[in-house]
């Protein structure tokens, strides 16, 4: 006897509890969003993948909360060493500074996090995760998009959504049933990851060792894990590879005994580095690996989807609560594409630092590597790892300034504020997870009329006024209402304040500057800036 179907009306449905997923539908629910995950597999995945998370990530994470759950799972200020088949290292990468809250490079076990992803979902009584789940079929008209799926004991169950987020992977079957084409290539050799409990090695940082031979990489996990690389060669099987006896044969190459050695998991994969053509569809769109995927040596796989989760999150609970239109979703390929793109050709790039195309590139390399160590403002680039192309928009969600090295399009940075009660937090805190307008020293309201405050206030905005944390003690400064006072604890603000003519920013809720103003023209900005959201 067929069981009957089941019917779920919601206003978001993802596909796919991966990262990605996960982060946007917890991003939804805090915005008030009813939210309906689903998901092929009966669990969360817990096979080796990302062990690299960066500063922009966490920041995301903690847009939505759970930082301090995320944090006890990394290992900050993680070093990467590319090392000489000799062993001899010839680029020290040691990214120290803290421009977003926090390290820059973090070591971390990818499960870990997504369990706490998966955790923070729990506290919403409108969002549901569907475990077990096949998609067989998708549809969408000028109203929303309806799913077709089926559980393990094959019930039919119909989801009726306004929008569909497809958070399925390099395989994504929403991408590849909607043609989307998926240019790029596939790395002629594969590579099998091993993952070591109880680390031998204990050196705490990641090491990639160029070696012509077999190149491999060593990095150090929390909670005592040791992640192997090793290429995989021709002819070689990931069945062959995984019998025990040629795990101990590719981990003698690097420890020098492999008596008891406890083994985790072993998996081989294929490095791609592919980019869709489009991330949007009318009402369906792609976001992490369905949208790009990218060879792991930079770990900004994991990063570029959550920079896609966090543009993209506050976009479409604009546009599902009737706050801007539809078109605001056009901005998100706009502004993430290009960056994509050049997060892969980045990966791409060290990877054949690694593993050389040809054997005489690796002694070009190393001599030309070893060089440049020495000259002291390209070893300062690489420990600040100022090769990274930070997002920088151009076009989008934001009024154009193109004035040279104008911080619009940028990530605002956040430093440790002071609030009036004393307390030091970081700056995020105060911004909350929608708008903000952020001022050194001035009224950020002034000259704004009723009707752009009224749109202000129903994006949710929060005016912040910066001044120098020791005036906050004085009971004879000027304050404003609803206006929030806080302390330049540093002098981070000030310095980011003073590198441009302006007194006011305006920040989106993914903490990038949408646009600059003075208090003479923060109106003028404002509908400038309504315009380009589409706000209703």
């Amino acid at each position: 006897m067929s069981k009957k179907p089941i019917e779920y009306t919601t206003e978001v449905a993802i596909i796919g509890a991966g990262p990605v997923g996960l982060t946007i539908a917890n991003y939804l629910s805090k915005q008030g969003v009813q939210v309906t995950i689903v998901e092929q597999l009966d669990s969360l995945i817990d096979y080796p993948r990302a062990i690299g998370i960066d500063d922009e990530s966490l920041r995301t994470i903690q847009s939505l909360g759970l930082v301090d759950q995320v944090l006890p799972h990394t290992t900050p200020n993680h070093a990467m060493r590319f090392l000489t088949p000799k062993g001899h290292c010839f680029a020290d990468i040691q990214p120290l500074t803290r421009e977003f809250g926090f390290s820059r490079r973090n070591a971390f076990i990818q499960p870990q996090v997504d369990s706490v992803l998966l955790q923070g979902l729990k506290q919403y009584e409108h969002t549901q995760v569907l475990f077990a789940r096949t998609l067989e079929e998708f549809s969408q008209d000028a109203y929303g998009v309806t799913l077709k799926i089926h559980s393990k004991d094959q019930t039919q169950e119909t989801i009726h959504a306004k929008y569909l987020i497809a958070c399925d992977g390099g395989n994504s079957v929403v991408r590849r049933t909607l043609n989307i084409g998926f240019d790029g290539k596939t790395a002629p050799n594969q590579w099998i990851v091993i993952d070591v409990e109880n680390d031998p090695l204990a050196t705490p940082h990641i090491y990639l060792c160029c070696d012509p031979v077999r190149p491999y990489v060593s990095a150090a996990l929390p909670h005592g894990i040791r992640r192997f690389e090793f290429m995989v060669m021709p002819g070689e099987t990931q069945e062959e590879l995984s019998k025990p006896e040629n795990i101990a044969k590719l981990l003698s190459k690097v420890l020098p005994t492999t008596d008891g050695i406890e083994v985790i998991r072993q998996r081989v994969y294929t490095h791609n580095a592919r980019i869709a053509d489009k991330f949007r569809v009318d009402r369906i769109l792609l976001a992490g690996d369905a949208a790009h995927i990218m060879p792991v040596w930079q770990g900004q796989g994991y990063n570029s989807g959550m920079r896609d989760a966090f543009n993209l999150a506050w976009k479409v609970a604009l546009v599902v609560q009737g706050k801007a239109g539809a078109n605001l979703l056009d901005t998100y390929q706009i502004e993430r594409k290009d960056h994509a793109q050049a997060m892969i050709d980045l990966s791409v790039m060290a990877g054949h630092v690694l593993a050389p195309p040809k054997k005489w590139h690796g002694f070009v390399r190393d001599g030309i590597a070893y060089a440049l160590n020495y000259i002291k403002p390209i070893k300062q680039y690489l420990l600040e790892m100022r090769f990274k192309p930070m997002p920088k928009y151009s076009d989008g969600a934001l009024v154009q300034d193109t004035r040279k090295d104008s911080p619009v399009g940028k990530m605002f940075i956040q430093p440790n504020i002071q609030l009036e009660n004393g307390q030091t937090v970081l700056l995020d805190e105060v911004l909350g997870n929608d708008f903000a307008v952020i001022a050194w020293g001035v009224d950020p309201k002034w000259g704004i009329n009723e009707a752009n405050m009224k749109k202000w206030q129903s994006l949710g905005v929060k005016f912040i006024q910066v001044i120098p944390a020791v005036q906050l003690s004085n009971d004879q400064r000027k304050t404003f209402e609803n206006v929030i006072t806080i302390g330049d604890a540093g002098t981070e603000i000030r310095t980011w304040f003073g590198k441009t003519d302006q007194a006011i920013a305006i920040l989106r809720p993914d903490r990038f500057v949408a646009a600059l103003a003075i208090p003479q023209t923060m109106n003028t900005m404002s509908q400038q800036l309504f315009n380009k959201l589409h706000v209703k």
